[in-house]
């Protein structure tokens, strides 16, 4: 009798399990990651035969009226099979030469997702085993600036939010691009998955704009990657404002510090001056806002997200705010007026030299403003310095590789690429060349090579500092860089919506990983609030002390 009873319970369990109701979220997630897969795998839909978004138009409304796994994995077995035979057509062996990079690629998910029938995940499997081996019709090599890019993505008109299936492809789209082709998605904090899940609730049954706009940027920070960011112009309308400050700050230990003054004029009717330490935003403290605006800011890590965050802590829409300040140790009150831009009319920057020749025989370089034409004559002056300092804290010209022609005696790898396998989307492979830099030159510069960084050090200001690193005797002085080296692919996902990611990955010649990480200084230097006030440039005053005593 015992036996006869837990038979039947086992079998009940075994209905109960099959039959289970399963939320739209659940079926929208799995939707949007057959939708993607099928995109880049069934030979029929990569090679162009369908237009694939109303396909998800037409089998959105079936998939919403699945009420249990059975029922949802018959309307995705009817979907595939309604595309035609899928032919053999097995992948050639891999090149055994071929250096691939597998971080990214995992299809586990079309065996084992708690939606699919058994029937439903063979049929995955034939696809995969069997995947398109030619030129995908929505991805390709053969962009102008940056090589990888999409294509053939309808734009259509201006997307309303109030249009469910636009929002959803919206997301769709985003969500299988970073999929198959973010290079840094093993790095990200959060699981793609798990991203996907969290995300939908808000794009499928978005109760208002505001809603669905932020949601769709959050996605895309949620890369971790300082390229990373999904724009539209309404959308900063809700992150920030139209209306700027007089003064521009610098987060350091949780406080903004007043460090740039835009216009003299305007900043006097408010008394504002450089060192004031703003602690509160409208009775909020900065670090509690900051705080609410980083899931919306991009950055590798958390220095690159402060940085995009203290660019719009202080917009808005209004004409005035509250702040809470410290100047002489006082904390005060009061309100602070903002702009439109065209009104604050900037002052120009001040007039420096591209480079010069310091105190102590030291050679200083502004890696931003120095031209190519410059470099021979600028490189001749400085040969018999003690020091060079390469200031790369700023976005440098495009002078990198000539420049270390005069610091190496031969030629020196720099970096890596990795790339896209566009037969396999998902999985990446090394280039087989490396990135080089100098040439041979016995008369190499013989002394010290310093190079300045920190959080606004990005991309290819993080490439032009691993170029200089390969100097004989060189040490990088600052803090983290933007961790974001490597192409920044921009790219549109619909009509109103551009967004935009590293899209090939950049590594040390050893395969050591840049993203994130950023350049790592030998000597850390973080500039401090009394440095702040009192006008120093606490990284350039280090490297000055280094240049002389080596310490």
């Amino acid at each position: 009798m015992k036996k006869i009873t837990l038979f039947f319970l086992l079998l009940l369990s075994q209905i109960t399990f099959g039959y289970a109701k399963i939320t739209e979220t659940e079926k929208l997630a799995a939707t949007c990651k057959v939708w993607g897969y099928l995109k880049y795998y069934h030979p029929k839909v990569a090679n162009g035969d369908f237009n694939w978004d109303e396909k998800l138009f037409e089998v959105l409304p079936k998939i919403e009226s699945a009420k249990n796994k059975e029922e949802y994995s018959a309307v995705i077995e009817k979907w595939i099979d309604d595309l035609g035979v899928v032919p053999t057509n097995k992948p050639l062996a891999d090149d055994p030469k071929k250096d691939f990079f597998n971080e990214n690629l995992n299809l586990d998910w079309t065996q084992k997702d708690k939606l699919f029938s058994k029937s439903l995940s063979n049929k995955l499997k034939f696809i995969t085993e069997n995947r398109f081996q030619g030129a995908n019709h929505y991805v390709n090599r053969d962009g102008k600036e940056v090589s990888f890019q999409f294509v053939n993505e309808p734009e259509y008109a201006e997307v309303l939010w109030t249009n469910k299936n636009l929002r959803l492809l919206t997301l769709f789209r985003f969500w299988n691009y970073v999929e198959y082709f973010f290079p840094y998605k093993y790095k990200m904090d959060q699981k793609w998955d798990d991203a996907l899940v969290e995300i939908l609730p808000h794009i499928s049954a978005s109760a208002s704009e505001k809603e669905f706009l932020l949601a769709m940027r959050e996605i895309s920070i949620k890369l971790n990657d300082t390229h990373a960011a999904t724009f539209n112009m309404q959308m900063m309308q809700y992150l920030g404002g139209e209306k700027y400050t007089a003064f521009g700050t610098k987060f350091i230990d949780d406080k903004a510090v007043i460090t740039t003054i835009a216009n003299d004029s305007l900043a006097k009717i408010d008394d504002l001056k450089i060192g004031d330490v703003i602690t509160k935003i409208d009775g909020i403290t900065v670090a509690q806002k900051l705080d609410e605006l980083l899931k919306y800011m991009q950055g590798s890590n958390r220095p690159a997200a402060i940085l995009n965050g203290a660019l719009v802590m202080f917009t808005g829409n209004t004409d005035d705010f509250e702040v809470e300040f410290i100047r002489d140790n006082i904390t005060s009150v009061k309100k602070i007026h903002r702009y439109p831009n065209e009104k604050i009319k900037r002052s120009p920057p001040k007039n420096s030299p591209n480079w010069e020749i310091l105190e102590d025989n030291i050679g200083y370089v502004k890696m931003n403003k120095v031209p190519k034409e410059e470099v021979p004559e600028m490189m001749e002056k400085l040969k018999n310095t003690q020091a060079i300092i390469f200031d790369v804290r700023n976005r440098p010209t495009y002078t990198d590789f000539l420049v270390s022609e005069y610091l190496n005696p031969e030629p020196k790898p720099i970096l890596r690429l990795l790339y896209q396998d566009l037969s396999y989307p998902g999985r990446y492979y090394f280039s087989d060349e490396m990135e080089e830099c100098g040439k041979i030159n016995t008369d190499y510069y013989k002394g010290k090579v310093i190079v300045l960084v920190n959080s606004g050090t990005h991309s290819f200001g993080e490439q032009t500092a691993m170029s200089l690193q390969t100097a004989p005797n060189a040490t990088v002085i600052g803090s983290q860089t933007s961790g974001a080296d490597g192409p920044n692919y921009y790219f549109k996902i619909i009509k109103g919506f551009d967004s935009s990611f590293t899209s090939a990955g950049v590594f040390y010649p050893n395969k050591k990983e840049t993203q994130r990480i950023g350049i790592v200084p030998d000597i850390e230097v973080k500039p401090t609030i009394v440095g702040a006030q009192q006008g120093k440039d606490e990284v350039l005053d280090r490297a000055k002390l280094f240049a002389k005593n080596g310490k």
